[in-house]
């Protein structure tokens, strides 16, 4: 299968142009829509999303991964493959997580390029080529050296900010709840946030923090928007205290 993994919104033909490329190069290979919100211009966010998302997938999967603010400038254009899985998409450090946690991984950098690369769609013009010819198992040239800045040894293994806000107003972080000591109450937008098991341990109305189904530390408000009651966006800081 193909992964879909972008910021284009759930608007505008930016996704149906990846999936009519795929249609042409990939036919008959299942694409999942993943992500089409992913906060846009945020790929160190996502890269703490992705590598908890993909973790679902089996180990052929190929993800097509667009969130790309330096499309057409110097970052490289490359392959992550890690746990089986292949990831394409820009080196701007979206793929660190996935490298860094997987097994097995490696990293390299596309040589192939299509007839026709606009300077501003390269998830259209290349990365969908890429991720169709190896979704049916077709080769891909690669650069005879490794990519220049794809990683990104300084970020932390574990990202204490907000990555994601979901339709229903849960906060989630790069934290993995694994990675947590017993007893951590979050601090986020000036607010004390205890855990609990599930939205109905706590009274209507209460805020909260719990792990995921995708192992994250999300805050959450039990039928209530965490986002709007505690006025989150991207990027705010969420503090650990016992």
């Amino acid at each position: 299968m193909i992964v879909l993994f972008t910021d284009f919104g759930t608007s505008g033909p930016y996704t149906g142009q990846l999936r009519a490329v795929l249609a042409r190069e990939a036919p008959g290979v299942a694409v999942i829509e993943l992500v089409s919100d992913a906060p846009p211009f945020s790929p160190k966010a996502l890269a703490y999303l992705l590598a908890a998302l993909a973790t679902a997938f089996p180990p052929d999967a190929v993800f097509l991964c667009v969130v790309d603010p330096g499309v057409g400038g110097p970052r490289p254009p490359v392959v992550a493959e890690a746990n089986g899985q292949l990831f394409v998409g820009p080196g701007n450090g979206l793929f660190e997580m996935v490298l860094r946690r997987g097994a097995a991984p490696h990293l390299w950098e596309i040589a192939w390029r299509p007839g026709i690369l606009t300077s501003s769609f390269h998830g259209r013009d290349l990365f969908a080529p890429v991720a169709a010819r190896l979704a049916t198992g077709a080769e891909v040239p690669r650069a005879a050296r490794a990519p220049d800045g794809a990683r990104r040894p300084d970020w932390p293994d574990d990202l204490a900010e907000i990555v994601y806000l979901d339709h229903f107003g849960n906060a989630m972080t790069g934290l993995r709840a694994a990675q947590l000591p017993a007893g951590a109450v979050l601090v986020a937008g000036g607010r004390r946030l205890a855990r609990a098991d599930t939205f109905s341990s706590v009274p209507e109305g209460a805020a909260f923090w719990y792990e995921n189904a995708n192992g994250l530390a999300e805050l959450a408000v039990n039928l209530g928007s965490a986002a709007e009651r505690l006025r989150l966006k991207i990027g705010d800081p969420v503090a650990v205290t016992g």
